[in-house]
């Protein structure tokens, strides 16, 4: 299971792995070969531009010392969103988190080792700037583009889809699911106990988005949720499911709730949210529309 999962999916499902994680697109007629092979470029393409984890990638040659790069196609809306993360978690969500956190153990080579904490430039603006042209960095850095950047890669293959294929599609990456011209029940994984749900939310043409400490951890309490101030790994938060016009923005607030200033973004953005700390105590936003189990 995900931390979200879709309810009653459509009849046709196309199931791959691709950037680490599990992806099932649900349409409602096969999908011919030559728009399979169109996604696979879509998601290769960004990752090429973003993942850490692959040398040839645009993120990699300015950690060796690129300054300045043609910037990629996502480069302004995502880098924009960081602007506002940031600003409403007093830093805590920072694109500079990469090299925070490979000196956890969370690096290119998955090693798993840590080396004890660090802390990203509280001022990464005036470390990275970008243009509709390009992408430049004032040092080498590893930019980490994880709070959000799954969620833009999710928005970005809905829309080839509903761009070429008619009827509902429902496009889940790992748990980060875009429903389009359609309704979709989605369970609500517990971050405790992966055979029970927290509750069901009802999404129609809407973004769903989660987030869990428990999905990618290791060693004695290290996970990627990482503040970027202090290295250390948030304590108080289990779990998180934002619901948004797109999938980008419900990713962002998603991470953005493990942390002060995540509500208040949510709320100016007009994402609805659930909240599980690891007490077990739910929260939710106001007017909420999802099922919970209470």
């Amino acid at each position: 299971m995900t931390v979200a999962t879709a309810i009653g999916a459509p009849p046709k499902v196309w199931t791959f792995e691709a950037i680490g994680t599990l992806w099932h697109i649900e349409t409602e007629a096969p999908l011919g070969a030559s728009l399979r092979a169109e996604i696979d470029s879509c998601i290769s393409e960004f990752d090429r531009d973003w993942s850490r984890f692959r040398e040839d990638s645009v993120v990699c040659t300015l950690s060796r010392g690129a300054e300045v790069v043609p910037a990629p196609a996502d480069t302004g809306e995502m880098l924009d969103a960081y602007v506002a993360l940031s600003e409403a978690t007093s830093g805590a969500v920072n694109p500079l988190v990469g090299d925070v956190l490979a000196r956890r153990g969370y690096d290119a080579a998955y090693s798993f080792v840590d080396r004890g904490p660090s802390s990203a430039p509280r001022d990464w603006q005036d470390c990275v700037a970008w243009t509709p042209e390009t992408l430049r960095v004032a040092a080498p850095a590893v930019l980490d583009v994880g709070a959000l950047g799954k969620g833009r890669l999710v928005d970005r293959v809905a829309d080839v889809l509903t761009s070429r294929v008619g009827g509902t599609v429902v496009v889940d990456a790992g748990g980060d699911i875009a429903v389009r011209r359609g309704t979709q029940r989605i369970g609500l994984e517990h971050p405790f106990d992966p055979s029970r749900a927290i509750g069901v939310w009802t999404i129609t043409n809407e973004a769903l988005c989660a987030s869990a400490v428990g999905r990618r951890a290791w060693g004695d309490g290290l996970h990627h949720v990482l503040d970027a101030r202090t290295g250390v790994p948030v304590r108080t938060v289990a779990a998180t499911w934002a619901v948004a016009e797109t999938a980008m923005h419900a990713d962002a607030i998603a991470t953005a709730l493990f942390f002060e200033g995540g509500e208040k973004l949510a709320a100016e953005w007009g994402v609805s949210w659930v909240r599980m700390t690891t007490a077990g105590r739910v929260e939710w936003s106001p007017g909420n529309r999802a099922e919970l189990h209470r």
